[in-house]
């Protein structure tokens, strides 16, 4: 048989998705983190002491470009998240809306 890949199949409810156009930390980027992320980058043992609790922690890896690198599983990134399928584009474009504005801590 075939396969193809289909964002809705491998990401439910992904197409009811829209990148929001003024995305902010608070209301848009923790939330995503906290879901998708924290489960391992956050608590008292974070993986590869990685955390992204916090907009303090979080902007050193969109500086150092390996926030976007890794969720977009660039080569030479480490691909995240982990033993989970790829973010959907909606949820990688609200990140990079947030960045495209600046990183800020709002």
């Amino acid at each position: 048989g075939c396969y193809y890949d289909n964002e809705e199949t491998l990401y439910p409810g992904s197409a009811n998705c829209t990148v929001p156009t003024t995305s902010t930390f608070s209301v848009n980027v923790l939330p995503l983190l906290t879901n998708r992320c924290n489960s391992c980058h956050g608590g008292s043992a974070p993986s590869g002491g990685i955390i992204l609790t916090s907009h303090t922690e979080v902007i050193k890896y969109v500086n150092n470009g390996s926030l976007m690198g890794s969720m977009n599983q660039t080569s030479g990134y480490s691909a995240m998240p982990k033993n989970s399928g790829k973010m959907s584009s909606c949820e990688i474009g609200t990140i990079q809306e947030w960045i495209d504005l600046g990183a800020l801590n709002n």
